[in-house]
């Protein structure tokens, strides 16, 4: 059973802003319920670590495209299904929609009665709530890695581009 959630926030600064924050991942635990810590391993994998209504689990993701100021796409690579993507949408030059669309497998009875209930759509639209807080309150991004991330068929990735702080 594969359950997709999407959800949108409009948040007040420059797409490029919001971009270059969501790319910082090791900050997500600031802003993200349930994720205790995300270890960013190379330009293109990341080790998380997490524990939602007491359930911990640890798996690595991978960035399967990314574009400045425009996506961001991964799927786990072992442990629990999971695939996302989130687009930034210039509004004006000082707003932006951050948009998050998540696929997942729950795993558990646990996990499965909870998405029944929509727990995890309202952990997702919470979250993204903070994101927005987050980002306004700071008014600018912590840093950023501006690559371009486009995994070809035979899963070789094509990365490249610079860190901003």
């Amino acid at each position: 059973m594969t359950s997709n959630v999407t959800e949108s926030v409009d948040v007040a600064v420059p797409v490029r802003a919001a971009y270059n924050q969501w790319t910082q991942f090791e900050s997500f635990p600031r802003f993200m319920d349930g994720v205790e810590r995300i270890d960013q391993l190379t330009d293109t994998r990341t080790h998380w670590v997490t524990r939602i209504a007491g359930v911990a689990r640890e798996f690595d993701a991978e960035i399967t495209e990314q574009h400045p100021d425009e996506r961001v796409a991964w799927t786990t690579v072992n442990g629990t299904h999971q695939a996302g993507v989130v687009t930034f949408h210039r509004l004006d030059d000082t707003h932006t929609r951050v948009t998050l669309q998540l696929d997942h497998d729950p795993q558990t009875l646990t996990e499965k009665a909870g998405e029944a209930l929509g727990i995890i759509a309202r952990r997702i639209q919470g979250d993204m709530a903070k994101f927005k807080q987050f980002i306004e309150s700071r008014g600018h991004e912590e840093g950023g890695w501006r690559g371009n991330v486009d995994t070809n068929v035979s899963g070789t990735d094509t990365s490249g581009g610079s860190t901003t702080a």
